[in-house]
């Protein structure tokens, strides 16, 4: 149990056995009347957003969500399984847990696995990934980085959009919360 007053953004509240996570919080203090908090949480397992309103001072529940970096090693055609590094213990994920992380994860890759009583959460990916472009028209003599996007197959199968100038072979670093291209990885 923790008090509103004690809200930090990330922070994991049960609210009527469900998990919420706190987005954004701000204490507001009117001239008249009490202090509130106003929130916004988002549901760990479904991602709705909801606005909610506390009064100062009020007890809410919090949940003990254990983040872990872990280790992914392959999808077994069921599930995904990743391995802490710490005691190579091996824990297999639904892909429906994972979500579409596994556009954007390849074997080896770290991720953060989150958990709440033994049971996974969601599967977190760093703020960007670098993969190799598979596949992708060739590029054209002309074509310039500011001009239009042409679609791409990443190793990992998903598809995304990238400028004209890229080829088939060359890396590149994209967001994998919503699959966009970020830049050109220069090979060194």
């Amino acid at each position: 149990m923790a008090s509103t007053n004690d809200l930090k953004n990330g922070m994991v509240l049960n609210l009527d056995g469900q998990l919420w996570s706190v987005v954004n919080f701000q204490h507001v203090k009117p001239g008249k009347g009490g202090a509130f908090v106003r929130t916004t949480l988002k549901n760990v397992l479904s991602g709705k957003v909801l606005d909610k309103t506390f009064n100062a001072g009020v007890k809410v529940e919090t949940a003990n969500v254990d983040r872990r970096e872990m280790t992914y090693l392959y999808f077994d055609g069921n599930d995904y399984v990743f391995m802490e590094p710490d005691t190579y213990e091996q824990v297999s994920i639904s892909p429906d847990v994972v979500g579409d992380a596994a556009n954007y994860m390849l074997e080896n890759s770290a991720v953060v696995v989150a958990r709440h009583e033994g049971n996974p959460l969601y599967v977190e990916l760093p703020a960007s990934v670098e993969l190799v472009v598979e596949h992708t028209d060739p590029g054209l003599q002309g074509d310039r980085s500011t001009g239009g996007t042409k679609p791409a197959k990443l190793e990992t199968g998903a598809e995304i959009q990238v400028p004209l100038f890229l080829n088939t072979g060359d890396k590149v670093k994209v967001d994998p919360r919503d699959g966009r291209y970020l830049s050109r990885v220069s090979s060194k």
